[in-house]
């Protein structure tokens, strides 16, 4: 099988909702979460790509999308970027969810209501990133071909540092960020907070 790594075109924006909601589950297909299949790709990655498009790459396989990393360059400008430009149309589309309702679709809507983050605690890493790749890109050392084609793009732009935050269940996610040079920057209840200055 052939892969390259190239650019994010728009076409590829169906792609990256599937790739988010197959690798949404700690890295495992996320599919039968979710009522609605977009609600985490709305979220996780199509908001990265559409407004910070020089930041995002796939990974392609046979012609065919099955990874990407997607970052943006200041993440309190992006906070207020999807305030303005990407989570109202959601909102009005996804009311918000009932209280008693713990339903993945319902946590995902308050997320979309909650909004990115506009404060950003890192000072050093103003950016962050997300990456996602199918089990068939996986194992060929293509996660840290990605990082790197990101990397080189931030570097390119001058950004001084990048994190990241991964759940603390997902074990090899977090083998693959410090195995690539991230350090943990701080730990929480849920997830572990890594950075890289560049």
């Amino acid at each position: 099988m052939t892969f390259e790594i190239r650019p994010y075109h728009p076409t590829d924006l169906t792609s990256l909702y599937r790739i988010c909601l197959e690798t949404g589950d700690s890295g495992e297909d996320a599919t039968h979460l979710y009522t609605d299949p977009d609600l985490i790709g709305h979220y996780y990655a199509a908001p990265y790509a559409v407004l910070e498009p020089e930041l995002a790459f796939v990974l392609v396989g046979n012609s065919q999308c099955c990874g990407y990393i997607l970052g943006v360059r200041d993440t309190e400008m992006f906070g207020h970027l999807c305030e303005k430009e990407w989570f109202p149309s959601l909102r009005a589309r996804y009311p918000y969810p009932r209280g008693g309702d713990k339903s993945r679709d319902a946590d995902m809507i308050r997320s979309i209501h909650r909004g990115h983050t506009i404060i950003n605690d890192f000072a050093g890493y103003p950016a962050h990133l997300h990456i996602d790749i199918l089990p068939i890109g996986q194992g060929e050392g293509w996660g840290r071909k990605l990082v790197d084609r990101l990397l080189k793009q931030m570097r390119i732009l001058n950004i001084e540092g990048v994190h990241l935050g991964v759940g603390k269940n997902n074990h090899r996610a977090i083998g693959f960020y410090e195995h690539v040079g991230f350090t943990k920057l701080r730990e929480g209840q849920g997830a572990t907070i890594y950075g890289m200055t560049l």
